[in-house]
């Protein structure tokens, strides 16, 4: 069972590991800051609301699996 335990906390580390790039790249996206160009700032504040809600969905993924993990290593320490 420990190996089973170990091989799913390395696939949801891997996981987490995603979800943590995938929010610093939306980060980095709205430092970017808006363009000059009036047509171009109209897209950027669009997308800037689609940003928000993967960031919103993302977050509530890294929480279950930060919990999840949290649980295994609980597991594991236990034997």
């Amino acid at each position: 069972m420990t190996a089973d335990l170990t091989q799913k906390h390395a696939e949801l580390t891997q996981k987490r590991d995603e979800l943590l790039q995938r929010l610093d790249a939306i980060k980095q996206d709205y430092r970017s800051g808006l363009s000059a160009d009036s047509e171009e700032q109209a897209i950027q504040l669009e997308n800037a609301e689609v940003l928000e809600e993967i960031s919103r969905v993302t977050n509530e993924e890294l929480q279950k699996v930060t919990q999840a993990l949290q649980r295994i290593e609980r597991e594991i320490q236990q034997g």
